[in-house]
């Protein structure tokens, strides 16, 4: 069976910040964007994986793969 992962954790690396200066940057919550690293949503919201996207310069194919389970 096949999921989206996202790629945040991956992102946040190359991008050389962590997950509150995400928060920060985007006015996402905390506890949001830590759900997103951990890859622990249930339910994605567009919003947020846009300004995700804003604020690491990258598509939003570079921050979703499909994966198998």
């Amino acid at each position: 069976m096949k999921k989206i992962r996202l790629r945040l954790d991956i992102l946040l690396q190359e991008a050389g910040i962590n997950r509150l200066t995400l928060s920060k940057q985007t006015g996402i919550s905390y506890p949001v964007i830590d759900r997103y690293y951990k890859n622990t949503v249930r339910q994605y919201d567009s919003s947020v994986l846009l300004r995700i996207c804003l604020a690491l310069g990258c598509d939003i194919k570079d921050l979703l793969e499909i994966v198998d389970e």
